[in-house]
Order: C-alpha cells, then sequence, then structure tokens
C-alpha cells in the first residue's frame, strides 16, 4: 500500500470513528467557557502583577525577580504536569486543583504584598497553573480526536482571548476605580464559574488514548521511549525556536507596563489594559481562523507570520512614547500571539500523533520555553535597570530575529508527519 493510501485510510478511520463518538453540545459548550473564565483567572496573576508591585515602590529588578520566581516554579512543574496529564484519566480534577490554586495565590499577594509572600505566591501559581496548557489540550484531543483538533485548538484560543479581553477591561476599570489591590479578589471571584464550566465536560467523553496521543488501537499500552522522541530532529528544531520566541516576547509587555506605570500613576493600569485587550482582542479575531488555515496552508507559512511580526513589534516600541501609538502597537502581539498559541500546539501534535506521548511533549516543551521566558524577565529587567527601555527592547527584537532565521531555514512542514505515517 502507498504512503498517501495509508494516509487516506487513516483519515476514513478517523473520520468513521469520530462520527460513530459524536461529542455532547454539553462538554462541548463546557470547553468553550472552561477556555473564557480561565482566562479571566489568569490574566490577573500576569502582567498587571508588574504594575502593582510597581505601586508598592519595587524597581525593575526586583519585579523581574518576582515574575522570574514564578517562572521558575513553573519550570520545575510543566514536564512532571504533562507527564501526569498523560496517566490520569481524571483530567478534570487536575484543572480544578490548578483553579483553587491561582486563587489561594492571588488572595495572598491581595492581603501580604511582601517580599516573601509574593514569592511564596508566585511558586503556588507557577507551580500549579502549568497544569492548563497540557490539561486542556488533552480533553480537547480526548473528545474530538486529531481529525478536527486544528479547528477545535483554533476554538480554544478564541474562547480563551475573549476571556482575557473582558477580564483586562474589568481588572482595568478596577485598578482605577477601586484600587490595583482589588484585581486579585475578582481573580478569586472569576473561579467560581470557571469550575461550573469544568463540570459541564462529561467524564466519560474524553478518550484516554486519544487524549495522550496514543494510537487507536493502543489500549493501555505502553508509549514510545523518550529516546525515540530526542531523535525527532523537527521536534529539537522546534523547541529552539519555541524557547527564542517566548525569551523574545515574555519580557516585552511587563517592560511596558514598567515604562507607562512611571509618572503615570494610577491612569498606568487603564493603560495595560488598554494593551491587554488590544492583543487579546486580535488573539479572538486571528485565532479560529488560525486554525482552519492550519489545516490548508500547513503550519509553517502562518509561523514564519507569527516569528516576523514579533522584532518588528519590539523595534517599534523604541521609535514612540505615544501612549496611544504603543497599544496601538500590541495589534502585532495579537497577530503573533494568536497564531502562534494554535499553530505551535498542532506541531507538536503532528510530531507525536501516534506516541502516546503528546503531552509530557507538550509539558517538556513548555519546561524549555518556561526558561526561556523567565530568563527574558531577570535579563531584560536588568538591561532597562542599567541602560534603558530602549536598549532593552533592541535586544529583545535582535533575539526575535535570529528565531525567524532558524525557523526559515531549517524547520519542515509537519502536518502529514506523525508517529502512525512512521510506525505503521
Amino acid at each position: 500500500m502507498s504512503e498517501s493510501a495509508k494516509t487516506l485510510l487513516k483519515l476514513d478511520r478517523s473520520r468513521a470513528e469520530y462520527q460513530t463518538r459524536l461529542p455532547s453540545k454539553r462538554s462541548l459548550r463546557g470547553l468553550d467557557w472552561l477556555n473564557f473564565f480561565l482566562a479571566d483567572v489568569q490574566t490577573g496573576v500576569g502582567p498587571f502583577l508588574a504594575i502593582y508591585l510597581a505601586g508598592y515602590g519595587w524597581n525593575e529588578e526586583r519585579v523581574g525577580v518576582a515574575l522570574t520566581v514564578g517562572g521558575i516554579a513553573g519550570i520545575l512543574a510543566q514536564t512532571p504536569a504533562g507527564a501526569l496529564v498523560d496517566q490520569v484519566h481524571r483530567k478534570r480534577t487536575l484543572i480544578a486543583a490548578g483553579v483553587g490554586a491561582l486563587a489561594l495565590g492571588a488572595l495572598l499577594i491581595a492581603f501580604v504584598p511582601t517580599f516573601w509572600s509574593v514569592m511564596s505566591a508566585q511558586v503556588l501559581i507557577g507551580g500549579t497553573s502549568s497544569i492548563f496548557g497540557p490539561a486542556i489540550c488533552a480533553v480537547s484531543l480526548g473528545i474530538v480526536g486529531h481529525h478536527l483538533f486544528d479547528a477545535r485548538q483554533g476554538r480554544n484560543q478564541s474562547f480563551n482571548s475573549a476571556g482575557n479581553v473582558v477580564a483586562a477591561v474589568s481588572m482595568g476599570l478596577l485598578g482605577y476605580f477601586v484600587s490595583n489591590r482589588s484585581i486579585f479578589f475578582f481573580v478569586a471571584v472569576c473561579t467560581l464559574p470557571t469550575l461550573f464550566a469544568l463540570r459541564k465536560i462529561q467524564a466519560n467523553e474524553i478518550d484516554y488514548e486519544r487524549a495522550r496521543g496514543a494510537k487507536e488501537d493502543a489500549g493501555d499500552g505502553n508509549p514510545v521511549g523518550a529516546a525515540v522522541l530526542l531523535q525527532e530532529r523537527p521536534l529539537i528544531i522546534f523547541l529552539v525556536c519555541a524557547v527564542m520566541f517566548h525569551f523574545a516576547n515574555a519580557a516585552m509587555l511587563p517592560l511596558l507596563g514598567e515604562m507607562l506605570a512611571k509618572g503615570h500613576g494610577r491612569s498606568s493600569m487603564m493603560f495595560m489594559s488598554a494593551c491587554v485587550v488590544t492583543t487579546q482582542f486580535v488573539i479572538t479575531l486571528i485565532a479560529a481562523w488560525s486554525g482552519r488555515k492550519a489545516a490548508s496552508w500547513g503550519r509553517k507559512p502562518l509561523l514564519l507570520i507569527a516569528f516576523g511580526v514579533l522584532p518588528i513589534r519590539a523595534v517599534l516600541y523604541t521609535l514612540t512614547s505615544n501612549t496611544v501609538a504603543l497599544v496601538a502597537i500590541q495589534i502585532l502581539d495579537g497577530v503573533g500571539a494568536g497564531i502562534f498559541g494554535v499553530v505551535s500546539i498542532l506541531v507538536i501534535a503532528d510530531l507525536t500523533q501516534g506516541s502516546g506521548r503528546f503531552n509530557i511533549t507538550l509539558g517538556a516543551i513548555a519546561t524549555a520555553v518556561g526558561i526561556g521566558a523567565s530568563l527574558s524577565q531577570t535579563i531584560a529587567g536588568a538591561i532597562v535597570h542599567h541602560f534603558s527601555f530602549n536598549t532593552g527592547f533592541l535586544f529583545l527584537a535582535a533575539i526575535a530575529a535570529a528565531a525567524f532565521g532558524i525557523l526559515y531555514f531549517f524547520m519542515p512542514e509537519t502536518r502529514e508527519k506523525s508517529f502512525l505515517n512512521e510506525n505503521p
């Protein structure tokens, strides 16, 4: 049988298997709203934290350390979290535990914004929220299968970004009219609808084998060894590109927030809200489109767009100090993040399909990406502290340009690549 015939047979089996196990509308809607409300919970402990801490007199370097601590906790937890998601059947329970930990960490920051309490909260938040990425991807893949995963991942990102828009507006208004502290109480309140949406997803509709990227007839068989994945050259190249992308991207918005906080007082929270809203609104518009186009165009063309806008964005930050212009530049952030957030998951699913190692691979790559993002916060913060904001942004632009070059010259297309094709 030719390779094309094998591919068609695999697709026919996937379609037939999906048609006989259609997920309920209840589970699909629950997955939609889980992504929406989970974004509300996560947004408050992201870029707003830098402004909150700056309001208590923390300098750029100290804020960078606080953000790095959370990043390191996430780094240490990502790979074990991915492995846990691959092994555990009760994936909804893992998500619920992470949501509860986020709420506890947010309340700790709100009530006791001292150095050690913030560090403790960051460890708690970073360590447990690492469950969300692989768990939601696993639940989605387990419900819809590989055949519809492109569109589902785009839909997940759209709802997540829509939730980020609502959260950013709400938090900006709370920060301006009430206090920066009220944002963290908002985070705790948002855990309630998040858990309600999670309960809507039917546990018996999450296929365990599909959720970990195993072959359909694998039963409870053993997944491929880690050494096999390490021999996948495209996976290693993508890992390098993803680390560099996040190293260049992670510090940009917090640095912009700190720059806006200088001399703007309470209005800086509104500016940051506008930045987040702009980014997330663009992601909401582009994410579903990215999922559809990834199936027809392939993965690499879309990734080149995402990587290409990142150095442009960093350079543009150095060319103006106008608040409206700085907020408008966030459109590019939305384009890059919207495409990368969808397509990067699809690339990993392509390269691990049939291996039974989908979620642990997600976790391992997230670990490496977390290292890059955390180092970005510390290194860029130190550069800004000792030199200037423009120097920090140009440094990040250079890293982003190098990542684009590696992706363009060395990364192959992955849409038709999987362990099912290579190891029938």
